[in-house]
C-alpha cells in the first residue's frame, strides 16, 4: 500500500550537511505551507547550490539527507516573499499527483522540520535562545540544558462497520457535503485501542469492537501521525457531540456521500473497507 508522505525507498536521512557544500542540491523552499515549484510543466523543484541563486536567502535551513544520491535541503523564507520569475508558491496538498511521489513525500518531511525549527527557537522553560545539536535532530538550551525534538502528535482514525453500512461523520471545517472516518488525538497514558474506543464514544455515542490495524500516515499539517483502524459496531445510538462533529450517519455502501481526497489515509481506509465488503457480498 502506497501512502503519501512516507519516506521514499531511496532516501537516506541525515543531519550534518556535506563539506564542502554541494554545487547542486535539491531544495524544498517554503513560504508558510506553500512550496516553491516551477511554473512550467512538469512541476519541478529548484536544483542549485542555494536559494540565493534565485534572489533570496532562507531565514533558516535544514539538511535532510540524500534522495537517490542527491543532497537535499529545506528552507523557509519570510512571509510575503515574491516567487522568482518562472517559479510559484503552491500549497503542498494541491501538489499531490502533480509532483513526483518521492519529492512529494520528502516535501512533507521538510515542512514538518521547518515548522518545528521555527517554533523552537527559544527554550520553553527559561526563554533562552536554543541551538541545534550536531549529533541528532534536536535543539538544546545552553541555559538550562532542555533538549527538544521534532514534535509528533499521534492521532487515531476509526472506520466502523454495521452490516453493509459504514459510520461516517463530518466536521464544520470539512469541504461541503464531505464525510470521513472518525479521528482524534491520543491522550497521555492511553493506548491506541483505548483512544479509538474513547473518541468514537465521545464524538458519536457509539461503541466499537474487534479493532483491526489498517496502516499509518505521516500528516505534515503540521505534525501528526495518523494511525488507522477498522472496527465493528458493538452498540449504541448515534449522538453527536455538537462540538467536533456536526453530523454522523450510517451510510450504505451503495449510497455513500462525498469522501475525502485520495491523498489521505482516511480515503484509503474507506476504499479498503469497501473492497472487503463488496468482495464478501459477491461470494
Amino acid at each position: 500500500m502506497t501512502i503519501p508522505f512516507q519516506w521514499p525507498a531511496d532516501y537516506l536521512p541525515a543531519i550534518v550537511p556535506p563539506r564542502p557544500a554541494p554545487e547542486r542540491a535539491l531544495w524544498f523552499v517554503f513560504c508558510g505551507s506553500n512550496l516553491l515549484v516551477s511554473t512550467s510543466p512538469p512541476v519541478a523543484l529548484p536544483r542549485l547550490a542555494s536559494p540565493e541563486n534565485l534572489g533570496f536567502a532562507p531565514r533558516r535551513s535544514q539538511y535532510l539527507g540524500e534522495l537517490a544520491g542527491v543532497h537535499c535541503f529545506s528552507g523557509e523564507v519570510e512571509p510575503g516573499t515574491d516567487a522568482p520569475q518562472g517559479w510559484a508558491w503552491q500549497n503542498l496538498r494541491m501538489l499531490y499527483g502533480a509532483l513526483e511521489e518521492p519529492l512529494f513525500a520528502l516535501a512533507g518531511r521538510a515542512l514538518q522540520l521547518i515548522d518545528w525549527d521555527r517554533t523552537h527557537q527559544y527554550c520553553g522553560a527559561c526563554a533562552t535562545p536554543t541551538r541545534p545539536r550536531a549529533e541528532e535532530r534536536s535543539r538544546e538550551c545552553p541555559g538550562c540544558g532542555l533538549v527538544v525534538y521534532p514534535r509528533l502528535a499521534p492521532a487515531v482514525m476509526c472506520l466502523a462497520r454495521r452490516g453493509p453500512e459504514l459510520l461516517l461523520a463530518r466536521s464544520a471545517r470539512f469541504a461541503r457535503d464531505m464525510y470521513s472516518a472518525l479521528a482524534g488525538f491520543v491522550e497521555p497514558g492511553e493506548t491506541l485501542e483505548q483512544c479509538v474506543e474513547r473518541e468514537v464514544r465521545e464524538e458519536v455515542g457509539v461503541r466499537v469492537r474487534n479493532l483491526r490495524y489498517f496502516g499509518s500516515q505521516p500528516w505534515p499539517f503540521p505534525h501528526s501521525l495518523m494511525i488507522a483502524f477498522h472496527a465493528e459496531f458493538a452498540g449504541g445510538e448515534i449522538r453527536i457531540d455538537g462540538v467536533e462533529i456536526e453530523d454522523a450517519q450510517w451510510f450504505n455502501i451503495a449510497n455513500l456521500p462525498r469522501l475525502p481526497a485520495r491523498i489521505s489515509i482516511a480515503r484509503k481506509l474507506i476504499d479498503s473497507a469497501l473492497g472487503e465488503m463488496r468482495k464478501r457480498g459477491s461470494e
